[in-house]
């Protein structure tokens, strides 16, 4: 395993690690799901680079693109939560409440 693959999976791995310990704040969330797909994009492109093969050379721009609209749709998601709620803590917020 190459140096390059192993600080790529050590971050996604923190990643993962920050999303499932810190749910304080929606905003924590959302900045360690983009971690995690900007550590995919690279392994995605490395991946693709290293196999010269040009039918996959399009995934990495798609996966760019999804996590482009998940951000945004994310975001969305926290300001109207801030905005009804007052607040991000993920505590507070409850299907069951209106």
């Amino acid at each position: 395993m190459t140096m390059t693959l192993l600080l790529l999976y050590t971050s996604f791995l923190l990643g993962l690690l920050g999303l499932s310990l810190h749910r304080t704040h929606l905003m924590l969330i959302l900045i360690c799901i983009e971690g995690m797909m900007l550590t995919l994009y690279l392994m995605m492109a490395l991946f693709t680079s290293s196999l010269n093969i040009t039918t996959i050379t399009i995934l990495p721009i798609l996966l760019l693109a999804m996590s482009a609209c998940e951000a945004s749709t994310g975001l969305a998601l926290l300001v109207a939560t801030s905005r009804t709620h007052g607040t991000d803590h993920m505590k507070t917020l409850s299907l069951l409440k209106c």
